[in-house]
C-alpha cells in the first residue's frame, strides 16, 4: 500500500521535482544556511508538553485578541535597532529566522538555478524591513530555524527576529513579543485524495494525525482532545521538527493525515497532486513577526512597515500575494487580509 503511494506521489510531483530529489536538495541546502538546531520533534515526544499545557490554559485564562497585543507604530529608533545598525562590515546585517522549506513561504527553488536563493511571501517581507532598518534589502542573514526552536532563537538572541508563518497567541506572547497581524489563515486538514477523511470531525477517528512540534496545531489538537471535540481514538502523538517533513510521512503512509496551517497545507497541496484540503478551516489564527519581549523599538519600528507596506499596491502586500500565494490560494487574498491592526499593549 504504502509503496504504491510512493510511486504515484512520484509521478505526480512533475515539475517540482520527483520527491527523492526534492529531499536531497533539502538535506543540501540545510548545510548552505546556518540552521538553529531542534533537540525535540521526535515521533510521539513528549518532553515538556505538561508545562506548555498549564501555561497555555494560564495564558487563555488571562489573554483575548492576542493579535491587538503589540505596540503602536513609530520610526523612532531605540537600543535594539541602533545595536543592529552598529554591527560592521559583513556583519552590519539584520539576523532573521526563516523557513527554508515551506513552499511560497520561504524556500529554496530547485529548478532557479545559480545559487537558488531563499524567496517567498515572507522573505519578500524581510527584505522590506531590512531596507527601512538598514537601508539594503539585501542586508540580511537567514537562519533556517525548526518550528519548535523559533522562541528559543528569538529568547538567546541568535536572531533578531522571526518571520517563519509564525501564529500569534497567547501561550507564545508570554515569551516573546509580536509586531500586528501579516496574514491571516487558519487551521486545516491535508490528507490524500483518496482518503476518506471530510475534515476536523469524526471521520479522524483511529487515524494518525501529523503536526510540527511546537506548532499552534498541536496545541489545538491537544486542546480539543482534551474537551472531548476530536475523537478519543486520533492518534496526535507524531510531531516533526519541521512542517515539511509531515508531509514525507504522509506520502510514505506513516499517517493518515496532516493538520496545518491553510496557507501552507494548500502549498503543500500544489507540490503533491495526490494530496488535498478536506473541509473547511476550523479556527482563525494570524501571522506576526516575532521578536525578543523587551524590543519595544524595534516591535513599533516593524509595526509602522507593516503599515506602510501594506499601503504599497505596487511592490508591497498585495504584489508579494500575486507573486507567491495567489496560485495557492486564489486570485482573490481578500480571505488573507489581516484586520485593521489595533495596538492594545502599552509597554
Amino acid at each position: 500500500m504504502r509503496a504504491r503511494r510512493l510511486r504515484a506521489v512520484l509521478r505526480g510531483w512533475g515539475g517540482v521535482g520527483a520527491m527523492a530529489v526534492v529531499c536531497a536538495l533539502v538535506a543540501v541546502f540545510a548545510l548552505l544556511l546556518p540552521v538553529v538546531g531542534s533537540h525535540s520533534g521526535q515521533s510521539g515526544g513528549t518532553g515538556g508538553r505538561g508545562t506548555a499545557r498549564i501555561s497555555q490554559a494560564r495564558a487563555d485564562a488571562e489573554c483575548t485578541d492576542p493579535e491587538k497585543q503589540t505596540l503602536s507604530p513609530s520610526g523612532a529608533d531605540g537600543p535594539t535597532i541602533e545595536a543592529i545598525r552598529n554591527r560592521t562590515g559583513e556583519k552590519r546585517k539584520l539576523i532573521v529566522g526563516v523557513d527554508q522549506n515551506s513552499y511560497r513561504w520561504g524556500y529554496r527553488d530547485p529548478n532557479s538555478g545559480g545559487t537558488a536563493e531563499l524567496e517567498g511571501f515572507d522573505i519578500d517581507l524581510v527584505h522590506r524591513i531590512a531596507q527601512d532598518i538598514l537601508g539594503d534589502p539585501d542586508a540580511v542573514q537567514f537562519k533556517a530555524i525548526p518550528t519548535d526552536q523559533r522562541i528559543p532563537a528569538i529568547q538567546a538572541g541568535r536572531v533578531d527576529m522571526v518571520v517563519r508563518t509564525m501564529t500569534i497567541s497567547c501561550d507564545r506572547l508570554e515569551k516573546v513579543a509580536f509586531s500586528a497581524p501579516y496574514f491571516r489563515t487558519g487551521q486545516q486538514v491535508l490528507a490524500p485524495k483518496s482518503s476518506p477523511i471530510t475534515g476536523y470531525d469524526g471521520s479522524l477517528a483511529d487515524k494518525k494525525i501529523c503536526t510540527a512540534a511546537g506548532s499552534t496545531a498541536y496545541a489545538q489538537l491537544k486542546a480539543d482532545k482534551d474537551r472531548g471535540k476530536l475523537p478519543a481514538s486520533t492518534d496526535i502523538g507524531t510531531t516533526v521538527p519541521n512542517q515539511l517533513d509531515c508531509l514525507v510521512r504522509l506520502q510514505l503512509g506513516e499517517v493518515d493525515a496532516v493538520v496545518t496551517d491553510g496557507a501552507l497545507a494548500a502549498s503543500q497541496a500544489a507540490q503533491d497532486p495526490t494530496v488535498q484540503l478536506k473541509g473547511d478551516a476550523f479556527t482563525t489564527d494570524y501571522y506576526g513577526v516575532a521578536m525578543k519581549k523587551d524590543a519595544d523599538d524595534l516591535v513599533r519600528r516593524v509595526n509602522r512597515i507593516l503599515v506602510d507596506y501594506r499601503k504599497d499596491t505596487a511592490k508591497g502586500w498585495q504584489y508579494s500575494y500575486r507573486k507567491w500565494l495567489s496560485a495557492t490560494l486564489g486570485d482573490d487574498p481578500v480571505k488573507s487580509e489581516p484586520p485593521a491592526p489595533e495596538y492594545l499593549r502599552k509597554g
